[in-house]
């Protein structure tokens, strides 16, 4: 071993060490966890089949962790034994000291929910520095159902990977129907309709990509599951049923809709027969870029691609809607819109205002008003993103695809006046 080596082997240790290298003789390399797990492939069955059954015992397992309706019950006895007072009008409260005997004797399950975190989060300006009951109850219930929802949905997550498809959510929803009270009216033939109208929202908000699946974490994060299961209430009003997209007064006026829009009865609609749809006052232009930018067969629109186009046009402030109406307005696929498509659309609004009898509206001051409504970052384009800041896409998409909407628009401070006009008469008798 000479010399010139041993100097090597110093340097390089000392090197190491200098360049914050691992010391000589260190193995922690070796001990790094393994992170990557292949998915088995499509002809190992054997492995897909252990993968299924894992995945069913984990989340029975996780099943077994959350607390039962009896346990539920048990808390609410515990939390109201040990009420602080006084009371707040009718509302029991409890200070932090009792809040932590009540944790000390709901057993583990619930141990989560004691923490110092979740008590000061439920603290609101008490003056004996303490929370509601009813507040805190009602936390729990909410965490429980969301744990129970995710391992609901989970069950029907066939590749595991967290997301859904869209056939993994219309197996949901089928196999929910028959819990939901407010559906029990409808007609076993009607089903497979339902189960399409009411997926169509999930995937038109939640999967703008248009990826073909959503995350079960987004599914959760929205309030479309907290409208349907709504529908467990026996006691649901009218007017609720009307608001809520997956009612069955819902569905049936959708899907009924089509219905008399398809007068030849072939299942599906052309362009003509969607010239009818709401008001019949779309423009032709308009309708022209909806049949050349979604899907269609043989120029005609099924019910899945109908769906859309009513949750775009019923739905015009939300951001998701705005980017199905701006895809079309962007004749140019420039990702902006600039005077020459917005004056491409407005032509055809004036074009209808003549045949009505009316006085077109010049488009000069038109554009300028939707400059000013905008307020775009460049003065001469309008991008997705400013229609969205602006909170005014809806008003903007109105004026330029629908005479009713452009009518509306333009009257709209004889609309406001006709309207205080109605509220004083009420007031007057």
């Amino acid at each position: 071993f000479s010399l010139k080596d041993e100097e090597m082997e110093l340097f390089t240790k000392y090197y190491v060490e200098w360049k914050g290298g691992r010391k000589s003789g260190s193995t922690s390399y070796t001990n790094i966890p393994r992170f990557y797990y292949r998915l088995p492939a499509e002809d190992e069955v054997l492995l897909q089949k252990l993968r299924e059954e894992s995945r069913a015992v984990f989340l029975q397992r996780k099943s077994r962790e959350l607390l039962d309706n009896e346990e539920l019950q048990n808390l609410w006895f515990l939390l109201d034994k040990h009420q602080t007072s006084p009371m707040i009008g009718e509302e029991a409260m409890i200070n932090y000291e009792n809040f932590l005997k009540v944790g000390e004797k709901a057993g583990p399950k619930c141990k989560q929910f004691f923490t110092a975190k979740i008590f000061a989060k439920l603290l609101h300006n008490d003056p004996y520095g303490r929370i509601s009951i009813m507040q805190f109850f009602n936390y729990v219930m909410r965490k429980v159902w969301l744990h129970q929802t995710r391992i609901g949905l989970s069950l029907y997550d066939v590749a595991g990977q967290g997301y859904l498809r869209e056939s993994d959510l219309e197996n949901y929803i089928l196999e929910l129907i028959p819990t939901l009270p407010q559906l029990d009216g409808l007609e076993k033939s009607f089903y497979s309709f339902y189960v399409c109208t009411a997926v169509r929202k999930f995937f038109f908000f939640l999967d703008p990509l248009r990826t073909g699946k959503i995350k079960i974490q987004d599914i959760l994060a929205c309030s479309f599951l907290d409208d349907l299961l709504e529908l467990r209430d026996e006691e649901l009003s009218k007017e609720s049923q009307e608001t809520n997209w997956f009612s069955a007064p819902s569905a049936l006026r959708v899907y009924g809709q089509y219905l008399n829009l398809d007068k030849d009865h072939n299942g599906m609609l052309s362009k003509e027969e969607l010239s009818r749809y709401g008001t019949g006052t779309l423009t032709n232009i308009f309708l022209d870029r909806v049949f050349q930018e979604c899907l269609t067969y043989d120029g005609e629109m099924d019910y899945k691609t109908y769906l859309d186009f009513v949750l775009a046009l019923e739905n015009r402030k939300e951001p998701a809607a705005l980017q199905y109406i701006f895809k079309l307005l962007d004749i140019e696929n420039k990702g902006y819109l600039n005077v020459f498509s917005l004056n491409y659309f407005f032509r055809a609004i004036q074009e209808q205002m003549k045949i009505h009898g009316q006085e077109p509206v010049s488009f000069q001051d038109v554009k300028d008003e939707i400059f000013d409504m905008v307020k775009p970052k460049d003065p001469y384009k309008i991008s997705l993103q400013d229609l969205i800041n602006s909170s005014q896409g809806d008003t903007v998409t109105s004026i330029l695809i629908d005479l009713n909407g452009f009518w509306t628009y333009e009257n709209r401070e004889v609309l406001v006046a006709s309207d205080n006009d109605n509220t004083g008469d009420v007031d007057d008798t």
